[in-house]
């Protein structure tokens, strides 16, 4: 694969797999691609709520909003330019309030290979 750019208009936002909230991702690098990483963006719509058990170890950088990630352990929010990351086997409640949140994210392994199991 070649070295390439993307920005936000070249993701293909979809409703996130096995939910019904206003959560979405555009995959722009996949299984598909041959590499072992996915990569993206995600948009969380305002007062917002996300729980799942981590498939995969997730690194999200928040572009735009604020958003919180909560676990047994405590919570931690984030907003432009600060990174979280969500190791494999997590617990985690993703949340929005205000205006919502704009991130990109890397996963190892790649996401969808994983919901498909």
């Amino acid at each position: 694969m070649k070295v390439k750019k993307f920005s936000i208009a070249d993701a293909n936002l979809v409703r996130s797999p096995g939910q019904d909230a206003d959560i979405f991702v555009g995959d722009l690098i996949d299984e598909n691609d041959g590499g072992p990483i996915t990569i993206g963006y995600g948009r969380y719509a305002p007062n917002q709520s996300l729980t799942e058990k981590m498939a995969v170890h997730d690194v999200m950088v928040v572009l735009e909003g604020r958003l919180a990630v909560s676990t047994g352990a405590g919570t931690v929010t984030a907003g432009p330019g600060e990174i979280v990351y969500m190791p494999k086997g997590e617990a985690v409640t993703i949340t929005t309030e205000g205006e919502g949140a704009l991130t990109a994210f890397v996963t190892y392994p790649h996401w969808a290979e994983v919901h498909q199991n």
